[in-house]
């Protein structure tokens, strides 16, 4: 299911026209090198109305931080194929997007791909609409915390919904591992959205659902990357480097934007910054 702000940012994409792109550099990497890259995932990986949207149906952007590091390695070959709105389903059947559909996420592995990134789960669960339930017009102790809204029988239902996965991200990754038997594996975490006790009225999110968020968001990175360990693929951390850089914070240092953004990216999803600073913890982690 996809969440709304992903259809959001979907239906926005089609007004959007392309823009130059800027390249990293990777310490050590070679103009000359052989890896054959695949990058997979949802929006976050995707990059939703960052310039240029080299395809308006899956929202993605020439400049995600997947571009910025097939560009930096200087690969010998590099498919993309992350789609907004993707869940692990679509990495095994077709999805359907505005323009048609794309297919599935998996089909772009070969046997002599050398690199792949996977960066799904939270459509699977539906996480980002936490963005849209905690939205409040009210400060505390006035409007309706949205955190004891998820307790189900004494029992967290996001926790459980993220229990739920963790046996599905460790199947993607023996998929994947099956089609590409050379390649390394690196399942990407999640970044940091909202600061300790929130900055209400700023990102009209009360303090303590704040905390909320941040807490949900960091159980789900911890099962991440206990099924990537699990399966002998490696992780990406990426809700450490982005601290501090989290949708209150102003333009030009925050890598995740709010509910009304100030740069050309989706709300509560990175924007160019965020796309470059991603691609350096991808770089430094492969």
């Amino acid at each position: 299911m996809q969440s709304r702000l992903a259809l959001l940012a979907r239906a926005a994409a089609v007004v959007l026209l392309a823009a130059a792109g800027v390249t990293l550099t990777a310490s050590g990497a070679t103009a000359a090198s052989a890896e054959r890259y695949v990058a997979l995932g949802d929006s976050a990986a995707s990059g939703p109305l960052v310039l240029p949207q080299t395809h308006l149906g899956c929202a993605r952007s020439g400049n995600n931080y997947a571009g910025y590091v097939a560009r930096s390695l200087g690969v010998a070959s590099f498919t993309d194929v992350t789609c907004s709105g993707a869940d692990t389903a679509d990495f095994y059947g077709s999805q359907g997007t505005d323009f048609g559909d794309v297919p599935p996420q998996l089909d772009a592995l070969r046997a002599d791909t050398t690199l792949v990134t996977v960066h799904i789960g939270a459509n699977d669960i539906d996480l980002l609409d936490l963005a849209t339930d905690c939205f409040n017009w009210l400060p505390a102790p006035f409007g309706d915390p949205c955190a004891d809204d998820y307790d189900e029988g004494g029992q967290d239902s996001w926790k459980t919904a993220t229990d739920g996965l963790k046996a599905t991200i460790r199947q993607t990754v023996a998929d994947v591992r099956a089609r590409s038997p050379q390649a390394r594996i690196f399942v990407v975490g999640y970044a940091t959205y909202m600061p300790r006790n929130g900055c209400y009225p700023t990102v009209p999110v009360q303090g303590g659902d704040a905390n909320y968020i941040r807490a949900t968001l960091t159980y789900f990175n911890n099962m991440l990357r206990s099924a990537a360990g699990e399966s002998g693929a490696g992780y990406v951390d990426l809700q450490t480097p982005s601290e501090g850089h989290d949708a209150c914070k102003a333009p030009g240092t925050r890598w995740v934007e709010p509910y009304i953004p100030g740069s050309i990216a989706a709300p509560f999803h990175p924007n160019r910054v965020g796309m470059e600073n991603y691609a350096r913890a991808v770089l430094a982690t492969i």
